[in-house]
């Protein structure tokens, strides 16, 4: 082949080709499903956003009272916002390939609670164990 010769993907983007509207410029899975929209990506956005600000306002401004509650929103928030992440941005669905990501993701979230939950036991039950009582009777002190 000559120096000058142009390539193949060369000669095809000289005539035109590769710039219709059947061409996916690799915006495709190869499955013939798309990535996502401009749309799509705007509503994981803002709920993204609106799932944060939600959580920092109920703690900069102190508006419950209840520390345990405000906890438990804000987690209940962030597991909302795991699945808003997952839907559009990650696009998981049951439908791509052929329900494995969902399958991955049963797993997944079965291994985490497994670990947090270990992990919770483990530190409640060194906390029970390994702390000084304070209300010991001083007579049994050594």
């Amino acid at each position: 082949m000559s120096a000058h010769a142009p390539s193949n993907k060369q000669a095809a983007l000289a005539d035109g080709a590769g710039h219709g509207p059947t061409d996916d410029h690799g915006h495709l899975d190869g499955h013939g499903h798309d990535h996502g929209t401009m749309k799509g990506y705007v509503t994981g956005f803002i709920l993204s956003v609106i799932l944060t600000a939600i959580p920092f306002w109920l703690v900069m401004t102190d508006a419950l009272d209840n520390k345990p509650l405000t906890g438990i929103i804000i987690m209940v928030l962030a597991a909302v916002q795991i699945v808003v992440h997952m839907i559009y941005f990650l696009h998981m669905n049951g439908k791509s390939e052929g329900g494995w990501t969902i399958t991955a993701l049963v797993f997944t979230v079965v291994i985490v609670v497994i670990v947090l939950a270990g992990s919770m036991w483990v530190m409640y039950h060194m906390n029970v164990n390994m702390m000084a009582t304070h209300d010991m009777n001083p007579s049994m002190a050594p």
